[in-house]
């Protein structure tokens, strides 16, 4: 009897013991879709994409200047508006409903 439930325990051993596991992630795709924004503001804003009603924060750009940011999580012809609001929250700027392309071109003011 000892002799079988040795032999158990050890089956039992063998099978739960430690496996080898390969453990990965898949890298981020690209985004379809790119904003050439522009800053003609004094201060800086916070550039969102309005999808759906939620909005999605894409950066934070300086005054004065021109980025092109990767919009992530929007395919391209979804409809969307554009959002820029003040990082102090003194002034928000918002587009008019338009398809999301591939590069869609915005500036504020």
């Amino acid at each position: 009897m000892r002799a079988l439930l040795a032999g158990a325990l050890l089956v039992a051993v063998v099978a739960c013991g430690s496996r080898k596991v390969d453990v990965s992630t898949t890298p981020k795709a690209a985004a379809s879709v790119t904003l050439h924004f522009t800053n003609k503001d004094n201060s800086a804003v916070n550039v969102y994409v309005v999808n759906g009603g939620t909005d999605l924060f894409v950066k934070q750009v300086q005054p004065n200047s021109t980025e092109d940011l990767p919009v992530s999580n929007v395919a391209a012809g979804t409809e969307v508006r554009l959002k820029a609001t003040r990082t102090d929250g003194s002034k928000t700027y918002t587009s008019d409903a338009m398809p999301a392309n591939t590069t869609m071109t915005w500036q504020v003011p």
